[in-house]
């Protein structure tokens, strides 16, 4: 049997609603003959003390030390000896494996950080015409970064955080991305990260408040339907009875139609422009 339509709409952000910072991440690969996946790879083994982790949770701020113990973590010979042997045994790599990749951390980072601030082009529009419908209380749940005011990225560029609109498009909207929620979950700000269960609980409370709010009535874990377009964060969102709705790098026009279907509001009705 078919379920009924979710009451909330809960989306992560960088990958979902506007352009993945694993873009980034690729590209730099790519452009540096390092195999793909090294990053992530180094970054989820460190989990979950790791940098990367204690960032998005707020442990640990954007300075000189951070980026040390972040580049230290991404070239550790120990662990390229085991990527590599991993990626072999996958007929991904070949050959002498050779030696274990310099990863210019604080360039990478900066990079990603820009990628991830330009909408979505299939996304960011649906996310208009959901909350347009008045059907859905908008939340998202996203592991974030906490920048502090002032800082400037790798091209000595005071980093304003927010979405990057070319002229003519999405006339009139907020460039803060959090004003298309209801609800807006961050990780470095609560100091828990998603597949942590606790933020979903946390989001799922907050998402039901405002809901009761609007005189909609409560949102169960059950009502609330999880975009994202990691495989933990989804297993973390099933394992406390939410829906999911993974969305693959690159192919956010197939969830938005996947979407349409699950919500029942007609989201695709012309290619977005970006």
């Amino acid at each position: 049997m078919s379920l009924p339509p979710p009451k909330a709409l809960l989306f992560d952000i960088g990958g979902v609603c506007v352009v993945s910072p694993f873009q980034a991440i690729l590209d730099y690969e790519l452009a540096n003959n390092i195999p793909p996946g090294w990053v992530n790879f180094s970054i989820q083994r460190a989990a979950p003390s790791g940098a990367w982790q204690r960032l998005e949770r707020g442990e640990a701020v954007l300075d000189a030390a951070f980026f040390a113990t972040f580049k230290a973590e991404l070239e550790q010979p120990a662990l390229w000896d085991e990527f590599w042997a991993q990626q072999s045994k996958l007929g991904k790599v070949s050959g002498a494996k050779p030696p274990t990749p310099t990863v210019a951390a604080h360039d990478m980072f900066w990079e990603m950080m820009r990628v991830s601030r330009r909408p979505d082009p299939w996304m960011y529009p649906a996310l208009k015409k959901l909350s347009a419908s008045g059907k859905f209380v908008m939340g998202a749940l996203s592991n974030t970064v906490a920048f502090p005011e002032g800082i400037v990225d790798d091209k000595g560029v005071v980093f304003v955080n927010e979405l990057v609109h070319d002229e003519g498009e999405f006339e009139g909207d907020s460039r803060a991305i959090r004003d298309r929620f209801d609800v807006f979950v961050s990780s470095a700000h609560v100091g828990l990260r998603k597949p942590d269960a606790r933020i979903y609980k946390l989001a799922r409370r907050e998402l039901d408040g405002e809901s009761r709010r609007r005189g909609l009535g409560p949102v169960e874990m059950g009502d609330v339907l999880f975009l994202d377009d990691i495989g933990s964060n989804l297993k973390g969102a099933k394992a406390v009875g939410m829906r999911t709705l993974r969305v693959v790098l690159g192919e956010t026009e197939k969830a938005v139609k996947e979407l349409e279907g699950l919500t029942g509001v007609r989201l695709v009705e012309e290619r977005a422009k970006l």
